[in-house]
């Protein structure tokens, strides 16, 4: 990749982050995606693997309507790397703004491997999400630990399944928040799907906590965008913006439909009182290593965010 280039590619992403401070939550489309993703140095034939990566999960521990595996990953910008973390369960709380049947319990997701963290294109999508948080000023979050330089990246590989007997619901606890920093999600691809499924919905943090995405109050919708092409890409200030989903519908109802999904979820070490605290460490994974460069643009002092948390008014991606 010729260095003007990637300089060109650095100016795109900060005007990303720009956007990203000022409103809270950005949208990046699949095709611009690619060209960022491949200057921060995936491959064309790794491109192509992601989109198929989805294929090897595997059921998910508490939703039927789901296939999933997650890893830990730490964003060190001391060492301006990202390495592999050791597995944890994983637990989300209606403290943290996530009502639903399984809200406190400790879930056990298969891993990722290799498959994908080894890909150049994930790979990529760390360096992309690293870029745009890092140093962007956000309401904290209670019980975390915001004087620790280090941020946790927990990852979801998620295929949702709608089937004649059962509606695949990405979002089933209705209206939530993550319980971290910063959420990006990122859409690998989708078989059966109808073009009005899957709609992300952002609410304002006044909107109440497991309300259906069709019965929230008009006024507190703060935006809203699809996720129809391959990349398509959304980051949001989890604790600023709430955001809920539709379901999944199929063209053939007679047939499956499914959507596949890369989710980033990027927060501070938590503290003691903390409902992960028991599963938040920093160890490397040693059976499952992996270690990448970050980079950083060349003046740093383009990486400060201009102000705190900014209101924002309704805003809509096609």
């Amino acid at each position: 990749m010729h260095d003007s280039t990637f300089s060109d590619v650095m100016s795109e992403v900060l005007e990303i982050r720009e956007q990203y401070v000022r409103d809270r939550s950005v949208f990046v489309e699949g095709a611009r995606m690619v060209r960022i993703l491949r200057a921060l140095g995936a491959t064309d034939e790794d491109l192509e693997k992601i989109r198929l990566v989805s294929d090897n999960l595997s059921p998910d521990p508490t939703l039927p309507f789901r296939e999933s595996k997650n890893g830990r990953f730490c964003f060190d910008f001391d060492r301006s790397a990202a390495y592999r973390l050791e597995s944890q369960p994983f637990a989300l709380s209606a403290e943290e703004d996530f009502v639903r049947h399984d809200s406190g319990q400790t879930r056990v997701f298969e891993e990722i491997g290799d498959d994908l963290q080894g890909n150049t294109a994930f790979q990529a999508l760390l360096a992309f999400k690293s870029l745009v948080f890092r140093e962007v000023p956000t309401a904290p979050r209670p019980k975390l630990d915001y004087g620790n330089p280090s941020w946790i990246c927990t990852v979801f590989n998620l295929r949702t399944i709608s089937t004649p007997d059962l509606v695949g619901e990405p979002a089933l606890e209705g209206v939530h928040s993550d319980g971290v920093d910063h959420t990006m999600t990122t859409f690998l691809g989708c078989t059966n799907m109808t073009d009005d499924s899957a709609v992300t919905f952002l609410h304002d943090m006044r909107e109440k906590n497991a309300t259906r995405w069709n019965e929230t109050d008009p006024e507190l919708v703060l935006g809203q965008c699809r996720h129809r092409h391959f990349l398509d890409t959304l980051i949001v200030v989890d604790h600023e913006r709430k955001h809920s989903l539709s379901p999944v519908s199929a063209v053939d109802e007679r047939q499956p439909a499914t959507r596949d999904m890369l989710i980033f979820f990027t927060r501070k070490p938590v503290l003691e009182g903390h409902i992960s605290h028991p599963y938040d460490s920093l160890k490397a994974h040693d059976r499952l290593p992996m270690v990448i460069g970050l980079p950083s643009p060349a003046a740093r002092g383009e990486l400060v965010g201009a102000g705190g948390p900014v209101a924002g008014g309704t805003a809509r991606w096609a």
